[in-house]
């Protein structure tokens, strides 16, 4: 049960809900680490080039939520550690659920 899920960014959109994510590269594995302030924080052990982290970032992000990473688009953030994807399908209570029922 993941905690301070309460806290996170995370809106509703016309096509989906919107997260606030903190993207950590080079790190040991690919797995989503918990909540830090307000942003969703996802580590990720793919360099942090040529967006070889965005993609894995979406890719660990959508095995989380259990979605296809088709279903992730990164709306900002390409550059950036801070980072909005896009969860195509969901409204922002259900996204909320999922990451609560998160380890």
């Amino acid at each position: 049960m993941m905690k301070g899920v309460d806290t996170l960014s995370i809106r509703d959109s016309n096509s989906g809900a919107v997260v606030a994510v903190k993207a950590v590269a080079g790190s040991s594995r690919d797995r989503v680490v918990g909540v830090l302030g307000n942003c969703l924080k996802v580590a990720v052990s793919a360099p942090a080039e040529k967006g070889k982290a965005n993609a894995a970032v979406a890719r660990t992000l959508a095995g989380a939520l259990g979605v296809s990473s088709r279903g992730l688009k990164l709306l900002s953030g390409a550059t950036s550690p801070r980072k909005e994807f896009l969860v195509a399908g969901m409204t922002a209570s259900q996204l909320r659920a999922k990451l609560t029922d998160l380890p």
